[in-house]
């Protein structure tokens, strides 16, 4: 097989992402030497999992790596994140609540926070959060 034709291979729907964060280390202790990932390895395949939409794979994956680095806002609000979209909405605001009690000027949990209480229907309880998140963002109401 010469270079120029494998170049032309087209996959089609192609292998799943995730497959492809852990092929690049498929080898590191040689071959047939079980590995076992890291949290950075975890956290990465779990980012090509949400990217790919599979929300569900990814919260598997980010529930792990949160347990075992609590204190990372990023991975607990990516969890947050795959929960909302696949209606874990009770879990995404369990997560929420808790970036907040640890950081209470992030902006992007108050305003998720707010989302997911409107979409459970609680829009009393969710305006605060959202009017929290519009003025971190510098969207003050308007003056009459």
């Amino acid at each position: 097989m010469t270079t120029e034709r494998f170049n032309e291979y087209a996959a089609h729907d192609g292998v799943a992402p995730d497959r492809w964060a852990s092929a690049l280390h498929l080898f590191d202790n040689g071959v047939g030497v079980p590995r076992e990932e890291t949290v950075l390895e975890r956290w990465e395949r779990a980012q090509l999992l949400f990217e790919a939409k599979d929300y569900i794979g990814a919260a598997r994956l980010l529930a792990d790596v949160v347990e075992e680095a609590p204190e990372q806002t990023g991975p607990r609000l990516l969890l947050a994140r795959a929960y909302y979209h696949s209606a874990q909405l009770g879990r995404a605001e369990e997560q929420l609540r808790r970036i907040i009690d640890r950081d209470p000027v992030e902006h992007y949990a108050h305003l998720m926070l707010g989302r997911t209480l409107e979409r459970q229907g609680r829009r009393a309880e969710a305006a605060p959060w959202l009017r929290m998140a519009a003025a971190f963002a510098g969207e003050l109401p308007a003056q009459d």
